[in-house]
């Protein structure tokens, strides 16, 4: 298991909530692949809590730059919910996308055997007022595991 690290990548947009778990989750994931010896496509899917369109785009430019193409494979729970008709570009609730799509339409496909392994990666900002009051940047976080369909 790997130990906490901070990770500070400068945006264009510090203060969003979403352009700081990008970072965090282009880190976890990297180090998930890596760990495991496994790239992108060793996964039926990898999914994201909530980082909508904007930080979606930023995740995949940023593994990019470490020659990881997660596209093929990737999704993200606030983009999946919302979709391209509604102006959510930056997402909704973390918690809430992620929690109703992983208990919802993966864990559903996961049963009828529609999905084999997947990495669900839950991201998130560390929401300080006193911080953003301070002119520092939001922190993110990224936890992942790799969820898998047994056979028997």
């Amino acid at each position: 298991m790997r130990q906490h690290r901070t990770i500070s990548k400068s945006t264009e947009r510090p203060h969003s909530p979403k352009t700081p778990s990008s970072p965090a989750a282009a880190d976890t994931l990297s180090a998930l692949l890596e760990d495991l010896g496994a790239q992108p496509r060793d996964f039926d899917c990898i999914v994201t809590g909530d980082l909508g369109h904007i930080g979606a785009d930023l995740l995949l430019t940023l593994l990019r730059g470490d020659s990881i193409d997660l596209s093929p494979v990737y999704s993200d729970c606030g983009s999946l919910i919302f979709g391209d008709e509604q102006d959510a570009h930056a997402g909704g609730s973390g918690c809430g996308c992620s929690a109703a799509v992983l208990c919802g339409p993966l864990l559903r496909d996961m049963h009828r055997g529609k999905i084999h392994r997947l990495v669900f990666a839950g991201t998130g900002a560390m929401m300080s007022p006193t911080s953003v009051q301070q002119g520092q940047p939001i922190a993110g976080i990224c936890h992942a595991v790799v969820l898998e369909r047994s056979e028997a």
